[in-house]
């Protein structure tokens, strides 16, 4: 049997790009190998000072030594982080700018905003979920409450007369705050504020009745007696609140109740896989050093250092719980 002659064209352009898809492929790979020959920016999409800043310059620091190159962390705050997430996951896809972040800009705001100017899925390569930021449930001490059970059947029983803050429409407070009043069909009323400090501040005055709340914000409140906390969301207890059982040890299994809020590390899509792995790589090393652990867990978060497969599967996981939420309540932001 004679194999029929490829035509002379065919065999021209067939080689054409085969030379150029294996420079390409040899361009990055020499890019990954001498990866990193420059400084290397975290931007984080919040003002300086905050618990997501604190965490990336400790992480930018011991980074810096393992890798011999500088790692600079650049605040780029405004639009709830999403400008700062824009321009991170818009960047140069060659593994020098790096996003650290919160779930609610790199996953929840696709389902708050009509039109985001990045998409989560599309735009980010994941790196690592850095921690897990589980929120408290906190009342004000007069209220003759002492588990989440005994707060549900309170507002079962004052249906249309309790009162919730948050830190924000589109907030893990809002959103979950009315998860829980559309299963109790409670009509409760939601009081956004600008940031938790003046939330918790009427919360101690007796203006709220209730308030999921970051333990870092939460915390001298707590120790003082000013607020009492009742529960934490998320599937394990914190580790800086050990005595404060989890929703779900209490019996409260919805899925909004057991998801976390988190933080975590991206960098733009199609920045070559050699450069993901070394960088996940170096993160989880020193995500597991004692010092970084005993670090996070004192800023109310919990340590993980997930892979970039890991972190993955736990992304899919959450923005469907997130989706389903986020219409309940209704929530929609310009």
């Amino acid at each position: 049997m004679t194999t029929p002659a490829i035509p002379r064209r065919v065999l021209a352009g067939a080689l054409s790009a085969f030379t150029v898809l294996t420079t390409l492929g040899l361009s990055g790979l020499a890019q990954a190998q001498s990866w990193p020959a420059k400084p290397i920016k975290f931007i984080v999409p919040y003002a300086a000072g905050g618990a997501t800043d604190i965490t990336a310059r400790t992480l930018g620091e011991k980074l810096s030594a393992r890798l011999g190159q500088p790692v600079i962390v650049e605040n780029r705050g405004g639009a709830g982080g999403i400008m700062g997430t824009d321009q991170a996951l818009k960047s140069a896809p060659d593994g020098y700018t790096v996003l650290v972040s919160l779930g609610t800009t790199m996953l929840i705001n696709q389902f708050l905003y009509d039109k985001l100017p990045y998409h989560p899925q599309k735009d980010q390569t994941l790196i690592t979920q850095i921690a897990l930021a589980p929120v408290v449930l906190l009342v004000n001490p007069k209220m003759p409450l002492a588990t989440a059970p005994e707060l549900i059947a309170h507002i079962e029983h004052n249906k249309g007369r309790v009162t919730y803050g948050s830190w924000g429409m589109g907030s893990y407070a809002h959103l979950a705050g009315a998860w829980l009043s559309d299963k109790l069909k409670a009509d409760m009323s939601h009081v956004p504020y600008k940031g938790e400090s003046p939330m918790l501040q009427d919360l101690v005055g007796g203006q709220l009745q209730m308030a999921f709340a970051s333990l870092q914000s939460a915390r001298s409140f707590i120790e003082s007696g000013r607020l009492k906390a009742l529960a934490v969301t998320g599937t394990q207890r914190m580790e800086a609140l050990p005595k404060v059982p989890t929703m779900v040890e209490q019996g409260i299994k919805d899925e909004v109740f057991q998801v976390s809020g988190w933080l975590g590390m991206s960098v733009p899509a199609r920045t070559p896989p050699e450069v993901v792995n070394r960088l996940a790589t170096e993160m989880q090393a020193i995500l597991a050093q004692p010092d970084m652990r005993e670090r996070i867990v004192q800023m109310g978060f919990i340590p993980v250092g997930s892979s970039p497969e890991r972190f993955g599967a736990q992304f899919r996981q959450d923005a469907a719980v997130w989706e389903r939420v986020v219409k309940v309540s209704g929530a929609k932001l310009d």
